[in-house]
C-alpha cells in the first residue's frame, strides 16, 4: 500500500500550498456537519471525523468555531453531497467528492474540468467499485511494531500497517477509525500526521512523460473548484 500512501501525502501537499483555499473548504464542510447532527463531536460522528482531518491541516480555531457557530445558530444555507466519477488520461480512474448549494452548477463546473483537461466524466459506479473505503492514520515517534502491538491490545485488526520515512501509517476499516486514535492515544501519541477516511484505489495506473503533466492539470483543475471537497484517484505519477 506505499504507492497509496503517497497519495495521501500527494493530495496533502497540493492543499497546502492554498491555505485560505483549505480553510474555505474546512469551514464549508464543518458547518455542513454540524448542522446535520448535534454541534458536539462527541455526540455527531461526522463533525468528529471533519474536526480529526482539520487538525492534520493546521485549520484555525477561528475558522472552526465560526463554522460550529454559524450552524448553532440556525444558519440558512443548505449544501447537497455529491460524488461524480471520471476518467483521466491513460485510463486513470477519478473520483470527486462536493458540497453544494447548486447542484446544476457544480456538475456543470466538474463536467468541464474534465472536458478540458483530457478526462470524461463517467456514470455513477463506474470508478468507485474500484476503490476501498479506509481509515487512514498516521503517526510519528512509534515504530511499527510499536504500533500493531498497541492495535491488537485494542482488539483494532488493521488492512496492513507500514513505516515510511519516519512516520507509521495505518490502513483500517473506516469503522475503526476512533477506537484505533482512541488506542494510540492512551499509548501516549499525541498528535496525527494523517487522519482520514478516504477513497484508496484497489490497483494503480502508472503514468509517464506527457501524461503525469496532463494528469495533474485535471486534478489542479477540480481542486480549484469552489464546491469540490475531495479529489481521490488511481495514478501512480512515479514519485
Amino acid at each position: 500500500m506505499g504507492r497509496k500512501w503517497n497519495n495521501i501525502k500527494e493530495k496533502k501537499a497540493s492543499k497546502d500550498q492554498s491555505t485560505s483555499r483549505i480553510n474555505a473548504k474546512f469551514g464549508r464542510e464543518i458547518y455542513v456537519a454540524a448542522k446535520s447532527g448535534e454541534p458536539d463531536p462527541e455526540s455527531n460522528r461526522a463533525l468528529k471525523v471533519v474536526l480529526e482531518r482539520a487538525k492534520t491541516y493546521s485549520v484555525p480555531k477561528h475558522i472552526i468555531e465560526k463554522a460550529i457557530d454559524k450552524a448553532k445558530g440556525g444558519g440558512d444555507e443548505n449544501f447537497d453531497e455529491l460524488r461524480y466519477e471520471g476518467f483521466g488520461p491513460a485510463g486513470t480512474m477519478v473520483i470527486v467528492d462536493a458540497l453544494t448549494n447548486n447542484v446544476n452548477r457544480t456538475a456543470s463546473d466538474v463536467r468541464a474540468a474534465f472536458g478540458k483537461n483530457n478526462g470524461n466524466m463517467g456514470v455513477s459506479g463506474s470508478v468507485a467499485y474500484m476503490f476501498d473505503s479506509t481509515a487512514v492514520i498516521g503517526l510519528e515517534g512509534k515504530t511499527a511494531d510499536e504500533v500493531l502491538e498497541i492495535l491488537m491490545e485494542a482488539d483494532i485488526d488493521a488492512r496492513d500497517i507500514l513505516e515510511e520515512d519516519e512516520t507509521v501509517i495505518i490502513y483500517a476499516e473506516p469503522d475503526q477509525f476512533f477506537a484505533a486514535q482512541e488506542a494510540l492515544k492512551a499509548a501516549g501519541v499525541e498528535e496525527f500526521t494523517v487522519a482520514e477516511l478516504s477513497m484508496l484505489p484497489q490497483t494503480e495506473v502508472a503514468l509517464t512523460g506527457d501524461d503525469i503533466a496532463k494528469f495533474e492539470k485535471l486534478i489542479d483543475a477540480l481542486e480549484d473548484l469552489e464546491d469540490v471537497q475531495n479529489v481521490f484517484h488511481n495514478a501512480d505519477l512515479g514519485e
